[in-house]
């Protein structure tokens, strides 16, 4: 199996894959917001290709309301049908009914942890299996792949870049949670 370091080394005309892996995957990230955001496009992505996400990536961020979890955590039957209508993004009521339950969810845990990135460190520790299981009782929408990406994706578990690629210093610099556990 290739891994994402190998596709972008030898498939270098794709640049949105390229300038995500080189810029944003396996970098951690502390606002609630963009934590928000990452987990709602790895949602978007269950059964289609991540290029696809990566192009329609400022789509989501403009008829997300820039994912502030207040705002998607309001949205009512008008915003749905929007929503439903915008060909700039994924038409899939299931996955806009996942970024508004999930946006009403982490409000909850925000009121317990102060904010999604406080609940995500407190369980930094656990295993893949475990922190599937508390998506799972958690959110909407959260299967293992998702789960998983979006873990690697934000650098609360290790795997997002090779040893040899020349991002993982970058990453590895920035202390993410899967160094602070080793």
């Amino acid at each position: 199996m290739t891994t994402y370091c190998d596709y972008v080394r030898t498939h270098p005309e794709d640049e949105y894959n390229r300038i995500y892996h080189d810029t944003q995957y396996g970098f951690p990230l502390s606002e609630d917001h963009l934590l928000f955001e990452r987990f709602m496009l790895e949602i978007n992505q269950a059964g289609l290709s991540w290029i696809t996400i990566l192009k329609k990536a400022d789509n989501f961020r403009r008829a997300y309301d820039n994912f502030d979890i207040d705002k998607v955590a309001s949205y009512g039957e008008p915003d749905k049908a929007r929503l439903l209508s915008d060909a700039g993004i994924i038409r899939n009521r299931l996955k806009i009914h996942a970024a508004i339950e999930n946006a009403k969810r982490i409000q909850v845990l925000r009121s317990e942890s102060h904010s999604f990135k406080g609940w995500l460190d407190v369980h930094e520790s656990l295993t893949l299996e475990e922190w599937m299981k508390l998506f799972k009782q958690t959110f909407v929408f959260t299967g293992g792949e998702i789960v998983r990406e979006f873990l690697v994706s934000t650098g609360y578990l290790a795997g997002a870049h090779e040893k040899q690629c020349p991002v993982y210093k970058t990453v590895a610099a920035l202390r993410p949670a899967w160094i602070r556990k080793d």
